[in-house]
């Protein structure tokens, strides 16, 4: 059960007090530690599948933290960049990304139900959502300028392409499960 990929999916899990803690701590580079924090986990999310289908190290462990931890620290990060930025163009995003993980969430839940899970397994459109997504929310826990780029702005905008890849791979774990949706039986 615990192995190196279940570790990583685990440390994600341990990692949201730390970012939630560095993200509001009063000092100067705070922002720049809760990024390092994101970005850490960010890498571990890759870095966990990747090396389960290397080392052929997947199990029913992994297939249910996973999913949660990634889900986890995507929520609390909005969450917390919502806190800090309470407008309407954050708000927009962070409601359309929160509802896509929910719905998509029980989706799969139901369809396993069904033993149709592959119906609705991650696809690729869904990994450039998520890429799109820990770039973003990187992005918009850092907040200032670096290097005269602006940081947040730049972030906005790949929420903002974070969540139409959301609302399309959503789109398409429906239309995938339709008929199974209208199945009266």
């Amino acid at each position: 059960m615990l192995n190196l990929p279940n570790v990583l999916s685990l440390l994600r899990v341990f990692l949201i007090p730390v970012l939630v803690v560095l993200f509001f701590l009063p000092i100067e580079s705070a922002a720049l530690w809760a990024t390092v924090v994101f970005v850490v986990a960010a890498v571990t999310d890759w870095l966990d599948g990747y090396l389960a289908r290397k080392w052929n190290q997947t199990s029913a462990f992994g297939a249910f933290i996973d999913p949660v931890a990634d889900k986890l620290i995507v929520v609390v990060a909005l969450i917390m960049v919502l806190f800090k930025t309470p407008v309407w163009y954050v708000l927009i995003p962070v409601i359309l990304i929160i509802a896509r993980e929910l719905t998509v969430s029980a989706l799969r839940e139901w369809m396993a139900e069904l033993g149709q899970r592959n119906v609705v397994k991650v696809s690729q459109m869904g990994k450039w959502k998520t890429t799109f997504q820990m770039i973003a929310i990187s992005c918009l826990i850092f907040y200032k300028p670096l290097f005269g780029l602006p940081i947040f702005e730049i972030g906005i905008g790949l929420l903002y392409v974070a969540a139409w890849l959301t609302l399309l791979s959503m789109y398409n774990y429906l239309q995938a499960a339709w008929p199974m949706l209208q199945n009266k039986g």
